[in-house]
């Protein structure tokens, strides 16, 4: 039986999103009306498409009953999620060929890398990537001559922005492609021991550096459960990735067999089959919300209250931090991954994975079971890939092997999910609590006031932050600076935590997947870029930061205050391309997105 929860939850964001969700599918419908993509094209457009192909494809493309598939990758040698793709246009075409099917890269879209810009000014750039992906893979299936999608991206803001781009085509069949995660590397206790001991001067450089290349070292995701696998993770609760398919290692016999089933599979559900399924019939309202609740059982990114609700958007779906915050009171805690636990991905997966994770739902009644996954029915994504005899099968999921990493049926880690929604005379925040011990979840300090997590660093190597304190960190929003992540204050605040005293943060900017043990009031809406109340906040403030009760509340009289002044903005390292974006973005709440109205 369907939870009532769930119910409401989704009956309110149906009737919410019926005008632009009926737009939406009007558009939709009027290109799928068109018929066959190419059969449009002039000959000389045709000639275009076909010109780089060898002949026995530009054979196949010219015959309008076969199917063209558009790859859209991620690819570069930087990246380490993304170096694994170099090779997936061959394994995906060689896959189509023998069924007189041909694919085609229709374009590549930047992947950043935020482990690489943390701390630097490229993270100032890192949220408008993902509108900018998402405008690249329109452009990409521009040229028209598609007949389905194959989205190869995983990282934090990549898979987001192109599911974004591909629903300005969503008549297409569409399918995400992962690459895996890396092998375990350094254990993430001693990552924070490390990281930590760095931050209190206790260790050098030098050895921060083995350590930190001895936890990322190969091609594949990292291994803890940040944004990246989390966009994984909640991608395959909406059917947006094959069952089991998430987190299986690079390179594997199974991965690849993954690859080649994803293409033909997908090949096979275009316009004018029988299997006929366009991605507007996948992304729906049931669906968002079966990614909702993945995120939530899970301990997933608090990035995802932004890119799920710009993810919606693109649909014509209106999600909201309240939906997400009523379902986080009925959802259970059903995984422990770093930073909710000492494990990584790599655990889960031999626990079971996403399958044993959504198994676990459905027996709750918290997943919508009527919802249609890009390849198959519902119960298929409660099936696990397995190569018997080198063929590909899925088995029937079953319950957790590992009960340290997700639970058995009948239990769970918390009753209630890792995220919630925070609201009060400073505004609204979300906080992820799934790593914050029961004993830090209150806390009621005076304010440290600073403009951007450098002055932190600083204020915390001069010993100013030795005391009960909640620090915050302004005009970090997305109309400010592009809101960038805030990762190396982790450590800092760590150490003040480690001394015995309370300490929160609260800030308009964000935090990644790897936000743990220090309670953050995150995304505080309105921004301070726009006059909201942590533009007036001022150091000794009484603050009390409440995620038991879902309180931020500033306790001096806020209305009275002048309004700070922003810092004076950096235009360096490409910053000023992106001044148009900082005017137009809308709030966090909203999806932080400068592509709709």
């Amino acid at each position: 039986m369907t939870h009532p929860t769930l119910m409401a939850v989704t009956e309110a964001l149906r009737q919410r999103s019926q005008p632009t969700r009926t737009a939406f599918l009007r558009q939709t419908q009027q290109q799928a009306d068109t018929g066959k993509a190419r059969t449009t094209l002039s000959c000389g457009n045709m000639a275009h498409a076909v010109a780089a192909s060898c002949q026995q494809d530009k054979q196949h493309m010219l015959d309008m009953t076969t199917a063209n598939v558009a790859i859209i990758s991620a690819y570069n040698d930087m990246l380490s999620a993304h170096a694994p793709y170099a090779d997936y246009p061959e394994q995906i075409k060689a896959a189509l060929q023998p069924l007189g099917h041909t694919a085609q890269v229709a374009g590549c879209v930047p992947a950043m890398c935020d482990g690489v810009t943390q701390g630097q000014p490229g993270m100032e750039m890192s949220l408008f990537s993902r509108d900018v992906i998402a405008q690249a893979t329109a452009i990409s299936l521009s040229h028209n001559v598609y007949d389905a999608t194959l989205l190869l991206g995983v990282c934090d803001k990549i898979a987001p922005g192109q599911l974004m781009g591909a629903l300005a085509y969503a008549h297409l069949p569409t399918l995400f492609v992962p690459s895996g995660p890396m092998a375990s590397g350094t254990s993430n206790e001693e990552k924070v021991a490390v990281r930590q001991a760095y931050a209190a001067g206790n260790l050098g450089k030098e050895a921060l550096l083995t350590m930190e290349c001895q936890a990322y070292h190969s091609s594949g995701t990292c291994t803890f459960y940040g944004t990246a696998n989390t966009n994984q993770l909640v991608l395959e609760a909406m059917g947006l990735i094959l069952p089991g398919a998430a987190f299986v290692a690079p390179n594997s016999s199974l991965r690849q067999a993954l690859t080649r089933y994803a293409a033909t599979a997908l090949a096979s559900q275009c316009a004018g089959s029988a299997n006929y399924r366009p991605l507007a019939d996948v992304v729906t309202e049931k669906s968002v919300v079966n990614g909702v609740v993945a995120l939530l059982a899970s301990g997933g990114s608090t990035n995802h209250t932004i890119h799920l609700v710009a993810m919606a958007r693109a649909a014509g779906i209106i999600l909201t931090w309240e939906d997400m915050d009523a379902l986080s009171h009925v959802v259970p805690l059903l995984a422990r991954v770093y930073p909710n636990g000492p494990a990584d991905i790599n655990a889960f997966e031999a626990a079971g994975s996403v399958p044993t994770l959504m198994a676990h739902l459905h027996s709750l009644g918290l997943l919508h079971t009527d919802t249609v996954p890009a390849i198959g029915q519902f119960s298929d994504q409660l099936t696990t890939p397995r190569l018997v005899q080198g063929q590909l099968v899925w088995e029937t999921a079953t319950p957790s092997t590992d009960t340290a990493v997700i639970a058995q049926p009948g239990s769970h880690f918390s009753a209630t999910s890792g995220l919630r929604m925070l609201s009060g005379n400073m505004g609204n925040a979300v906080i992820k609590v799934s790593a914050v011990d029961p004993a830090h979840r209150v806390v009621c300090a005076p304010a440290r006031v600073f403009d951007c997590q450098h002055q932190v660093e600083q204020a915390y190597q001069r010993g100013e932050l030795n005391q009960d304190v909640i620090v915050v960190v302004r005009f970090n929003g997305p109309a400010a600076n592009g809101m960038p992540e805030l990762h190396k204050l982790m450590p800092i605040l760590g150490n003040v935590q480690k001394m015995g005293y309370q300490v929160a943060l609260v800030t308009d900017g964000r935090l990644s997947g790897a936000s743990g043990k220090v309670p953050a009031a995150l995304h505080v809406c309105p921004e301070a870029m726009h006059g909201g109340a942590l533009a007036r906040v001022q150091d000794g403030d009484l603050i009390t930061l409440d995620a038991k009760a879902g309180e931020l509340t500033c306790h001096a009289d806020l209305s009275q205050r002048p309004v700070a002044e922003p810092p004076q903005a950096s235009h360096t390292w490409g910053r000023d391309w992106f001044a148009a974006a900082r005017h137009q973005v809308s709030r966090a709440d909203e999806g932080a997105s400068y592509l709709f109205s």
